[in-house]
């Protein structure tokens, strides 16, 4: 627990900036969920429409400064090249 005033409001601070950014990360997995689960099942019809939002909440997330721009990047790329393998 924080003792000194400084500390209980920079603990308050944390808290509430932290309620209000989970959404975005919560929204960016959840995305990149919905596209692999449409890959598994070979809807890659749907999952070449969910792409332009997925980008939009990685690039948010990373934007609010939640993720790296270079981890961004790196989720960007992944999602690409599971939409864009070949079904054998």
């Amino acid at each position: 627990m924080p003792l000194t005033k400084s500390a209980i409001k920079r603990s308050k601070q944390n808290d509430s900036r932290h309620a209000r950014l989970v959404p975005f990360k919560t929204n960016m997995k959840t995305m990149i969920r919905k596209v692999s689960d449409a890959v598994k099942e070979g809807k890659q019809d749907e999952a070449k429409a969910l792409l332009p939002q997925v980008y939009k909440s990685i690039d948010t997330a990373a934007k609010k400064q939640i993720i790296h721009k270079n981890t961004a990047d790196r989720k960007k790329s992944l999602v690409a090249r599971m939409v864009g393998a070949k079904k054998k």
